[in-house]
């Protein structure tokens, strides 16, 4: 696929918002591979820390062993409502977006068979099979930038990648459209293209909206020995859905007759995804009070689908205007994404409260892309020297008062990207806080569960070999809103 970008520009670029390329990034790989706290309201509100805890059906998807702790067979069923805001800073101006989703963060049915109640002797005391579906991450999101460039333009980049390359053979979907539209201009004979604007200071705009979501479809199986040894495996059928318009806008400064007014640079992409992969774990319970866990995630290999297009549009000071459209174009192609191991503590004080602690780390540097008909040498290369691997750390609590429960949790990740890529700005660390109650007799439950995310990000709309580009700061927030309905049988 495209793009060559020297190795001095890529220690100053944080792209993880994907720059003006149909081709598969660093960006997409750290985006597909990576999970969010969703789920059931419960997990949620105790920011997912059940790795030791068990008896939760999301938690199956974090440490399977769990599922031999249920001692009921359980039915459970989460609508969900999620918010995102994005506030964006370019060239000192700030803007500020938002959107939201309903959704579906689980809905999971667990049977459960007691085998023996007899504590006195050793030996298996129950088995529990379970299936069901567990939203693992939400793409929606909408971004908004402006701000006046001094220095360079877009049509400087898409000057710089068409080279001496003759119009015909320039990409389809970038470089060509830039030209039909008259944006950049040929010498002749060519030995580069020459961009439309002729003076800089023009005013830069981006508006991006997202959608879609990670989630996973999973069959669960575990026991209980001895009331002191869980055991389970969880096989996972993961599913990816994302979609993403974007208008990037330019218009210039002066308006001298017959010169470039402005231009508008319209990208859809949608990606589709489909992977597979497998969750090994155990909870082992020293006494009544103290347990711990320990579960791994083998890699998700996946089929993926691009379909992509791109409309490029300009308007000039003589009142002409100009419209060019590429075809539609797709791409197949794989993807493995990371493994990923948990740790866990779980404590449990009698029937008045419990508390989890969680240790996830995942190496982003290690997610691949392979085709059959593209090499994604370069690509590869710069996922393995790019990013490093995330730590993440969840503590969640649980008491109870009668039949109701009150929970609370945090969670941190550290920053995916290694140090020369990084600043303390827009490290992509994340912090995440959580919060609920639920209310329970002994057939019928309710759960309300709450998480607030925030993270800092830095994106560059595209990047040049001869100049600085300014980049974009946002500060990103999501908000999630959780109700989980639960029968026990």
């Amino acid at each position: 696929m495209k793009k060559n970008i020297p190795s001095i520009i890529l220690l100053c670029c944080l792209l993880f918002i994907s720059e003006l390329s149909k081709a598969q990034t660093d960006a997409d790989a750290f985006r597909y591979s990576g999970t969010n706290i969703t789920g059931s309201a419960r997990f949620t509100a105790m920011s997912g820390a059940f790795g030791a805890l068990g008896a939760e059906f999301s938690g199956l998807s974090v440490n399977p062993a769990g599922i031999g702790l249920y001692r009921r067979s359980e039915l459970t069923f989460t609508p969900s409502v999620y918010a995102g805001a994005t506030s964006s800073t370019f060239q000192g101006n700030k803007s500020d977006e938002s959107k939201f989703n309903f959704n579906f963060g689980n809905a999971g049915l667990v049977f459960t068979n007691i085998i023996s109640k007899d504590d006195s002797q050793n030996g298996w005391k129950s088995w529990s099979f379970g299936f069901g579906y567990n939203r693992l991450d939400n793409y929606h999101n909408r971004s908004s930038y402006e701000g006046k460039n001094a220095n360079n333009s877009l049509l400087d980049y898409f000057s710089q990648t068409a080279g001496n390359t003759n119009y015909s053979d320039l990409d389809n979907f970038y470089e060509y459209q830039a030209y039909a539209a008259f944006l950049i201009n040929p010498d002749n004979p060519i030995t580069q293209y020459i961009p439309a604007i002729t003076e800089y200071g023009e005013t830069q705009r981006r508006n991006v909206e997202s959608r879609g979501a990670k989630g996973e479809t999973l069959f669960s199986f575990g026991g209980n020995y001895s009331n002191k040894l869980y055991l389970g495996a969880t096989l996972g059928f993961e599913s990816i859905r994302y979609s993403e318009e974007s208008t990037y806008e330019e218009i210039t400064a002066t308006h001298v007759y017959d010169t470039l007014q402005s231009y508008k640079f319209n990208q859809n992409l949608t990606t589709d995804g489909n992977g597979i992969n497998l969750k090994f774990g155990f909870i082992y319970k020293v006494n009544d009070i103290f347990r711990f866990g320990f579960a791994v995630h083998t890699p998700s290999w996946y089929t993926m689908h691009d379909e992509y297009k791109t409309i490029v549009s300009s308007k000039f000071t003589t009142g002409q205007k100009y419209t060019s459209e590429s075809k539609d174009g797709s791409f197949d192609y794989d993807m493995t994404t990371p493994f990923k191991a948990v740790g866990s503590l779980g404590f449990v004080f009698g029937k008045n409260g419990i508390l989890g602690v969680d240790y996830e780390l995942t190496d982003y540097g290690t997610a691949r892309f392979s085709s059959s008909t593209s090499s994604f040498f370069e690509t590869n290369k710069l996922i393995e020297n790019k990013y490093t691997a995330m730590h993440t750390l969840k503590v969640g609590t649980e008491w109870r008062l009668d039949n109701i429960s009150l929970r609370g949790g945090v969670a941190y990740s550290s920053s995916p990207l290694e140090s020369k890529f990084s600043s303390s700005s827009t490290d992509y660390s994340k912090i995440g806080y959580s919060a609920g109650l639920g209310i329970r007799d002994e057939d019928f439950f309710i759960d309300f569960g709450y998480l607030f995310n925030q993270s800092n990000q830095y994106y560059q709309p595209y990047t040049l070999a001869t100049s600085d580009v300014p980049g974009v700061k946002q500060n990103v927030s999501t908000h999630n809103f959780t109700i989980t309905f639960g029968i026990k049988f």
